[in-house]
Formats: structure tokens, C-alpha cells, sequence
């Protein structure tokens, strides 16, 4: 872990670590869109490189919105996104 990083108090970390995972997604995501314009390879499963590439990002996903929830949590659990659902009139 560099100094910059050690500094930080455990809530930066869990936001800077956040963060790095949606840049790591939007690479997935990108590796998805680029593998789509190439030609197959005489022996590529496409279906498994497109279902795998998916999972990955979806994995990613899950693990910001997880490290979200820390930081929900370490605020006393309020979300700026429970109040209003969709479909809730009030």
C-alpha cells in the first residue's frame, strides 16, 4: 500500500477503492463492446466470452454497490436513496 493510500482515513479508502472498481468495469464494459466489432477465432466460444465478460462486470458492479453499503453504514445506515422509490407518490 503506497503512503498516499496509508494516509487516508478507512472511509477514503473504502471510497477511493470504489471508485477504482467502476474504472474496472468501465474497462470490462469496453472489452465487451471491443470483442463484439472482431471476427471470431476458428476456435473461440463467443457465447462464453460475452457471457463471461458480462458476469465479470455484473461481479464488479456488485462489489461497488457493496462497498457503497460500507459507506451507507459507516454513516449510520441513512441512503440518500431509500426515501423516494419508484412508483411512491409521497
Amino acid at each position: 500500500m503506497d503512503n498516499e493510500v496509508q494516509e487516508m482515513t478507512f472511509k477514503e479508502r473504502v471510497d477511493f477503492t470504489r471508485k477504482q472498481i467502476k474504472e474496472i468495469a468501465k474497462d470490462v464494459e469496453n472489452l465487451k463492446k471491443e470483442k463484439a466489432q472482431y471476427t471470431n477465432g476458428e476456435h473461440e466460444n463467443v457465447g462464453e466470452v460475452m457471457a463471461n465478460l458480462t458476469l465479470s462486470y455484473r461481479c464488479l458492479e456488485d462489489g461497488s454497490m457493496r462497498l457503497g453499503k460500507v459507506l451507507q453504514h459507516l454513516n449510520g445506515g441513512d441512503s440518500k436513496y431509500d426515501h423516494s422509490a419508484v412508483g411512491d407518490p409521497n
